[in-house]
């Protein structure tokens, strides 16, 4: 067999979607958020407000996910063609989504820790200041969202949830293209954006219990917002983790999918499915291997065509068995 022919039957490994605009965009937001969350939470403990220490660690959260979409972009594009990983390097977004939940559910912790101990313990929240920083805090927020929102808006106006659920069968409403997806949705855009979004949720509440204690004597309220704040980051967290374990693990996608992989093979009668793996190559793709088991054996590539229309898979490997004699024949 000539050299040069063997591409024909060669995969590419780029399962790591790279968009540069969305890469500079997201370096913008992260500097005016990080810039942000370092004042409230400084400011937080200058002037003894839990709602503002709240809002500016609600901030670390989403600075860390602007902060790991920048790395991944970064790293996959440098390791692009890094032949040491067999399926490309897109699972380290996964790996530090994963390992930045971790971190950030300790930090919450300690916020509750602390909100206890000012329930306790009041302290004289400066109310003036600190409602003026968390209302710097909300002009930040709003911002970012209008510097993602117009790329984003421009991108897809549609996209979907920020983080698949993990193993949807979503068919992503567009076509294979040579093994790749002819479009993609930015998740890490997306998911970008609906973090600005919370934060300037989070700033309104802060504004909000800082001006009832200024004006109607409810400190309280200030300290609530530490516990509040504390259980969204927890539930950011949780849901985090829940997210990223199982691609790190290689869990299968659900069984529904693979159900309808192996009905759409075995539909003709002509052939068994004896083998079928399913994992995540990254966050929304996936690699299958088939074994098949028939009489009358087809090229993989007539195989992997009957397949086409699940899109999720990105890479096919199937091994097609003959089986001779009376005891082969299909039920």
């Amino acid at each position: 067999m000539h050299e040069h022919q063997l591409s024909n039957w060669q995969h590419s490994h780029d399962f790591a979607r790279i968009n540069r605009k969305g890469e500079r965009r997201t370096k913008w937001v992260l500097l005016l958020t990080f810039a942000t969350m370092i004042v409230e939470i400084v400011a937080g403990m200058q002037f003894h407000s839990m709602a503002l220490l709240a809002d500016g660690w609600h901030m670390a959260t989403h600075v860390v996910a602007f902060m790991i979409a920048i790395f991944a972009y970064r790293y996959s594009r440098i390791h692009q063609h890094d032949q040491t990983f067999a399926f490309s390097p897109a699972k380290v977004g996964v790996l530090g989504g994963f390992a930045s939940s971790i971190a950030l559910a300790m930090v919450a912790l300690v916020m509750i820790a602390d909100s206890v101990q000012r329930l306790l313990m009041p302290e004289i929240i400066r109310f003036d200041e600190a409602i003026l920083v968390a209302q710097v805090g909300l002009l930040i927020n709003l911002l970012s969202a209008l510097l993602l929102r117009d790329h984003h808006d421009h991108h897809h106006g549609h996209g979907h949830n920020a983080h698949h659920g993990h193993g949807h069968d979503e068919h992503d409403h567009d076509h294979k293209d040579h093994g790749q997806r002819s479009h993609h949705h930015d998740h890490n855009l997306r998911a970008a954006y609906l973090h600005v979004m919370a934060d300037a949720l989070t700033s309104v509440l802060a504004i909000v219990a800082l001006v009832a204690g200024k004006y109607y004597g409810w400190v309280w309220l200030d300290t609530v917002m530490g516990f509040v704040g504390a259980t969204v980051i927890l539930v950011w967290a949780y849901g985090l983790i829940k997210e990223t374990s199982p691609v790190l693990l290689d869990q299968t996608i659900n069984s529904k999918y693979t159900q309808a992989i192996q009905t759409a093979l075995e539909e003709d009668g002509e052939c068994l499915v004896s083998d079928l793996h399913v994992w995540p190559v990254s966050a929304n793709h996936y690699a299958a291997i088939v074994v098949l088991v028939t009489q009358e054996p087809k090229s993989p590539s007539y195989y992997k065509n009957l397949l086409g229309k699940f899109a999720q898979l990105d890479h096919i490997t199937v091994e097609v068995n003959c089986c001779k004699g009376q005891d082969c024949v299909a039920e």
